[in-house]
């Protein structure tokens, strides 16, 4: 059974007093994604979610684009580490570039590429025009909805969380991760395996910055405005723009910053 969370007796101090006192921690464990017999990375991840999780990676990685394409998925023991085994259709072959190297720890999303080119192996799409307009007041409403639905977060405080709401506003999903590229993985393959991709009528909205790696895995789902409580990159600005993606940043205090695709935010021109 997987446990998300796990209690710990600490030594608190106040002032100068010190007392002894149980806290509660975020559960960070390794998790093996394997191709048949082959693997492909071990990522660092908060237990829960697994299949959402490997099926997000993939998807991200550009190794599927439809869960029909998972002919199966299913689980192993090895040692202290979950293992996920993912069959491909018959077709399909994960390509020798998309290997990861080493581990990935819950800080990284690009980590144990081969090589830069890597990175162009699933390279982000140009998303389709649309007649998306959004009012301030429906972007403004996200992080609280975001925050009172995290509920490991108010016991830890120690997870990233990454949320979709349709155009509305409106909390669809929400997966919190000590990653948080994990935390996207799992988000866009709980849609995957819901069949509700691509996500062109959604707003990702992440807790921590915006960074290359989470527009790159937003873009490949096909969703067309990311929001971020923190800052974004210049390669994630570069990125979507490009791609044409409406990208937000500071989203915190009844205040954000709109660094590309502002025609989607009623206001501008």
């Amino acid at each position: 059974m997987n446990v998300a969370v796990v209690p710990v007796p600490i030594g608190r101090v106040e002032g100068c007093a010190a007392s002894q006192a149980d806290d509660v921690l975020a559960v960070e464990e390794a998790l093996e994604i394997r191709l048949g017999n082959r693997s492909l990375t071990i990522t660092m991840r908060t237990p829960g979610n697994d299949f959402e999780l490997a099926a997000g990676f993939l998807h991200s990685e550009g190794m599927i684009q439809d869960i029909s394409q998972i002919r199966r998925m299913g689980r192993l023991s090895d040692g202290s580490a979950d293992v996920v085994v993912v069959e491909l259709a018959a077709e399909l072959k994960a390509p020798m570039q998309a290997q990861r190297n080493f581990v990935m720890s819950s800080a990284c999303g690009v980590c144990g590429k081969a090589s830069l080119q890597d990175l162009e192996v699933n390279a982000c799409p140009i998303l389709p025009p649309d007649d998306i307009q959004l009012s301030p007041e429906i972007i403004h409403r996200l992080p609280d909805a975001l925050r009172s639905a995290q509920c490991i977060f108010e016991s830890t405080g120690g997870l990233h969380a990454a949320a979709r709401f349709d155009l509305r506003g409106k909390l669809e999903c929400l997966r919190e991760d000590v990653g948080r590229h994990n935390a996207v993985d799992k988000l866009v393959g709980a849609a995957l395996l819901e069949r509700r991709m691509p996500m062109s009528a959604s707003l990702l909205l992440v807790s921590g910055r915006a960074s290359f790696e989470l527009v790159q895995k937003a873009l490949m789902a096909g969703i067309p405005v990311m929001a971020a409580v923190g800052a974004p990159s210049s390669l994630a600005v570069a990125t979507a723009e490009r791609s044409g993606m409406t990208l937000i940043g500071f989203l915190r205090n009844g205040r954000f910053n709109v660094y590309s695709g502002s025609h989607r935010i009623a206001g501008f021109a």
